[in-house]
């Protein structure tokens, strides 16, 4: 077996564990703060966005950080460091009492956040360019098959052991995926020779570069959106689920509307990866942001929570193939010796949009409640859609011009 293919194996691996792992604590965050005192509903939804969104903060400073020193020294160590620094921060979190103790740790996990993003760029820097929209799709399935079952388990657990366990039962999870790492995977080294040869870019002129792309820079932008109007439901996705199915089994339930999101993504990601391959990344983003904002409306006026469940799933499918073009986007234009530390920039708008996200979504929640969020979040994808237009519009129309002056 080549390297390559070893390589996107174990990651695929890895990826999925971690995702699990990480998404069984989401369905029941909202009801493990309620289960530390006597909160109201506002209190509870607005705390849940706020040590929700704590963690992704800190990542938005550190994303940019950890992609340059992959490009500078090897992914491998970085993915081990961020691996182990996860597994280490969610056991703590499993042996808190206090709102403020899981707020501190969240803000802590942030540091070391971002093993997936990583993994992205690691095996979309081995890539051929004109396959690395599919190969970034088969890998993507890992984090999200990882989704698909993550918040079933946790779900399932959380009701039959408790919170506590469960957080550090995922921790062991993250362990397992690290070691993975350690005995699997084969990074790629450049040369010294090839290494001397290469410009070695600065941190002024990797933000110039994406400051003058036009597109790469929208690019950048619309995964903060993007992130936004995802994110701003998540953390209420529990207290929704049980407003629609009064039930004492929310947390499982609450699970299953999660998981609905993830197989919707396991259906359509890689296909949406090789139509990039075929047609161009901008266009396939165009398309997935403008059904995700329609798919969005619906969800604010279900009845029942059939209905809501076939909705995330269609959501799933939508809003799938969004990060492996955005990352196969940015294999095609940024150079080699940078893709590391230009893939984090844009983990960091990610990162950036889902601190906003889940604060924005619990504040409207509990001033307006949870179903005026769907709207909002149909709204900012649909803004994402014309920001995108109009940067592909302009570049195409740079290039035009270019093209004539050049011939005349």
């Amino acid at each position: 077996m080549s390297s390559d293919k070893r390589n996107l194996i174990i990651m695929w691996i890895a990826n999925f564990l971690v995702s699990s792992s990480l998404t069984m604590i989401m369905p029941f965050l909202s009801l493990y703060i309620d289960s530390m005192g006597e909160y109201s509903t506002e209190y509870v939804t607005q705390w849940a966005g706020l040590i929700f969104g704590i963690t992704f903060l800190t990542a938005f400073i550190f994303s940019p950080i950890w992609g340059r020193i992959g490009d500078r020294y090897g992914f491998k160590p970085v993915l081990l460091l961020t691996g182990f620094g996860i597994s280490a921060s969610l056991f703590l979190m499993g042996l808190m009492n206090s709102v403020y103790e899981l707020f501190f740790l969240r803000f802590f996990m942030g540091i070391v956040t971002g093993f997936i993003p990583l993994s992205l760029a690691m095996i979309s820097k081995q890539t051929p360019k004109n396959q690395v929209g599919e190969v970034l799709g088969i890998l993507q399935t890992g984090g999200v098959t990882g989704t698909l079952f993550g918040p079933l388990i946790g779900g399932f657990l959380a009701d039959l052991v408790g919170f506590k366990f469960t957080f550090i039962y995922t921790s062991f999870t993250i362990f397992i995926a690290a070691l993975f790492v350690i005995f699997g995977v084969k990074e790629k080294k450049v040369a010294k020779e090839q290494k001397e040869k290469q410009h070695q870019y600065s941190s002024k002129e990797v933000f110039g570069l994406i400051i003058h792309n036009k597109v790469l820079l929208s690019v950048m932008i619309i995964s903060l959106l993007t992130q936004v109007a995802v994110m701003s439901i998540q953390p209420l996705l529990a207290v929704y689920v049980n407003l629609l199915a009064d039930t004492n089994n929310a947390a499982l339930f609450a699970g299953i509307t999660f998981s609905a999101t993830g197989f919707g993504n396991l259906i359509a990601t890689r296909k949406w990866g090789r139509l990039g391959d075929r047609i161009g990344y901008e266009k396939v983003m165009l398309m997935l942001l403008i059904g995700g904002a329609i798919v969005f409306i619906p969800q604010a006026l279900v009845t029942s929570l059939w209905q809501l469940i076939l909705l995330r799933f269609l959501f799933g499918m939508a809003i799938g193939g969004i990060i492996p073009c955005m990352t196969a986007f940015i294999r095609q234009v940024a150079p080699v010796e940078i893709q590391g530390e230009v893939n984090g920039y844009n983990v960091s708008f990610r990162f950036l949009g889902n601190v906003l996200g889940p604060t924005l979504g619990g504040f409207i929640s509990g001033f307006i409640g949870i179903s005026s969020v769907f709207y909002v979040t149909s709204a900012i994808l649909f803004i994402a859609f014309l920001l995108l237009t109009w940067s592909v519009k302009h570049e195409h129309n740079k290039k035009e011009h270019k093209g004539f002056s050049t011939s005349h």
